[in-house]
Parts: C-alpha cells; structure tokens; sequence
C-alpha cells in the first residue's frame, strides 16, 4: 500500500494531468502498419511513487517547452529589431545623402533663374536674334543658348530625382522607425513572459524534486533502462539516417532540463543536436518543431521523422521504426527507446 508522504507530495498532480489528457488530440484511427499506442496503464513493476513522478515530470517538460518557445520568439523579435535597425541607419543615410543632393541641384537652378530673370537677358533665340551684331554672332549665341538649356534641364531632372528619391528615402526611415518600436514593444513583453514561466518552471522543479526523493532504487533503475541495445535501422536517406545514428548514440544520456548535448539532453535538445549532425538545423523547442518540415501521416512513418505528443506540443521524439522512437523522456531519465506514446499527435519529415 502506498504511503502517506508519497500520496501528499503527488496528489496534486492529478487534477492537473486530468486537464491535460482533456485536451490531448488523438489521431483517426486508420489502417495503419504502425503498431497500435502504448498503454496509458503502467507496467506492473512501475510503482505508484514513479507513476506520479512521471506525471509531475510531464507538467514540467510541458512548461520547459512554453519556456523554450518563448525564447524562441524573444530570439525572433531581436532579430526584427536587428534588421529594422539596420533599415534605419541605411534608410537615414540615404536620406541625408538625398538631402544634399536636393541643395545641390536647387542651388544649380537658381543659377539660371537669376540669369533668366534676375539680370534682365531672356535666354532664348529671339533675344540673341535682336542683340546679335551679325548672323555669326546670333549662331554663335544661340548654340550657346542651347548648350544652357541642357544644362538647365538636366539640372531640373536632377532636382526632381533628388526630391523623390529624399522623400522615399524618408518613408523607407519612418517605415523602419515604426517596425524597430513593434519589435521593441514585442520584445519588453516576451521578455516578462519568459521570467513568468521560468518562475513557473521553477516551482514545478521543486514540487518534482520532492518527490524524486520518495522513489525505490528499483524505481531509479526502471528510469535509466535505455530500452535495449542499438537496433540497425535503416533510414530512407543520408540526412535522416545521420540524425537517427546520432540520437541512437546517446541512448543512456541523462535528460536534464534546457540541456542540447552533446552529453546531456532535454526532449527537443536531443532532437535539435541529433539533426544538427546530419547538417541541418531546426528549430530548439518541440512546438516549434511541430510546425518545421513536412506534415506526415501515422501510416507514412518513416525512420527520422520527428514524432510529437500532447496538445500542445510538449514531447518529441525520432521515430526508428515498429512503432518505436529514440527520446530523452523526462527528469530522472535517460535517453531511450520507448514504444510511440498513447499521446501520440502527429509527425514531420526534415529530411
């Protein structure tokens, strides 16, 4: 019979788990060659005590991935607020650049105003005609007139280009001004976000550390079962074959929280390290994962596609084929090979 400490440090994980198998997705059932999902029941040589831990284990890895994902974004919105930065700088230097261009040009066509205007002459062939002393005289003269009026109207052409290209210069600044702030704004918010769920991540750490505490030394040896010797799978192409080698590699690895490898994983750290040595880069946290790569049916499975569990997404693992994945499980765990969990609620091919 389970003993009173044990019952007080995990009963308040089971309202909490019921809410999360509420809303768990499962997928239509088809004629799939996958094997059918674990059982949610326990195997009979797991005890209360490991049963309740993985629970609050599970809520926990649920609010590392919401803290991983909002770093994500926080990293996004840096990287908006980088480029509309950088925008800025160009966009104002373009325009001070305009700007003087815009003086040149204006002060060149005030020159021929002044002479137009200001000293009386009209350039044009009847005022050369009536002030020519000969018909060379007035060929000479108009040739130059025309010469000026070239150069007139390209100092007008150059003026105008000068005027457009300072006010779309100046729209590209106020553009990159107003992205810069949004970036900002979005940034001081997500930042208060991250604090708010590691505190809360935190808590949960506690509460499972608790009752880590309470677990038999056969409890402590059922979670470093690696889930038997490196099967050879073969995987449909290179890439994915690398990332299935990879994460088979590690198989007795600890999970630890916010862990990447290379010797110690978290469940999307192990995913993200696994592919980066096959070369391809995803993203760190397991709901963004869910959305990268090629939506893959149950009964398309195929060793290497990313497999992910719960609603949202708080779980991922490699599948390897039979039905089985390589995984980093939970706190107090190792990598493993484990059957596809019964929480099972979709899949994505990255290579």
């Amino acid at each position: 019979m389970q003993s009173h400490p044990v019952k007080r440090v995990v009963s308040g994980a089971l309202a909490a788990a019921a809410v999360i198998a509420a809303v768990t997705v499962t997928e239509p059932a088809t004629a799939s060659p996958i094997p059918a999902p674990a059982p949610q029941q326990p195997p009979s040589n797991t005890s209360e005590a490991l049963q309740k831990y993985r629970e609050l284990a599970a809520q926990a890895e649920k609010l590392n991935e919401d803290y991983l994902k909002a770093k994500d974004d926080l990293s996004a919105r840096q990287a908006d607020l980088d480029k509309a930065s950088a925008d800025l700088e160009a966009a104002q230097q373009s325009l001070a650049a305009a700007k003087e261009d815009e003086e040149h040009f204006r002060r060149e066509v005030d020159k021929f105003a002044d002479a137009s205007f200001t000293s009386g002459a009209q350039l044009n062939k009847l005022s050369a005609l009536l002030t020519g002393n000969s018909a060379q005289d007035f060929l000479d003269r108009s040739s130059a007139l025309e010469v000026l009026a070239a150069d007139k109207n390209n100092a007008l052409s150059r003026l105008s280009g000068a005027v457009t290209q300072a006010a779309d210069a100046q729209r590209q600044a106020a553009d990159a001004q107003a992205r810069a702030q949004t970036a900002k704004d979005e940034a001081a918010k997500l930042t208060a976000d991250i604090e708010a769920r590691k505190k809360a991540l935190d808590d949960q750490l506690a509460e499972l550390a608790r009752a880590n505490g309470l677990l038999t030394s056969a409890d402590r040896a059922a979670q470093r079962d690696t889930g038997g010797p490196i099967p050879n799978v073969k995987a449909p192409g290179p890439a994915a074959q690398a990332a299935v080698d990879a994460a088979l590699s590690k198989l007795g690895s600890s999970y630890v929280w916010g862990a990447e490898g290379p010797s110690t994983f978290d469940c999307s750290g192990l995913t993200s390290w696994a592919y980066k040595q096959a070369g391809i880069s995803i993203p760190r946290s397991s709901r963004a994962q869910s959305a990268y790569g090629t939506p893959v049916s149950r009964n398309q499975l195929q060793p290497g596609d990313l497999v992910f569990f719960y609603s949202p997404v708080s779980h991922v693992g490699i599948y390897i084929g039979g039905g089985k994945m390589v995984h980093a499980p939970t706190s107090g765990d190792v990598v493993k090979i484990s059957p596809l969990q019964a929480q099972y609620s979709g899949a994505r091919r990255v290579a």
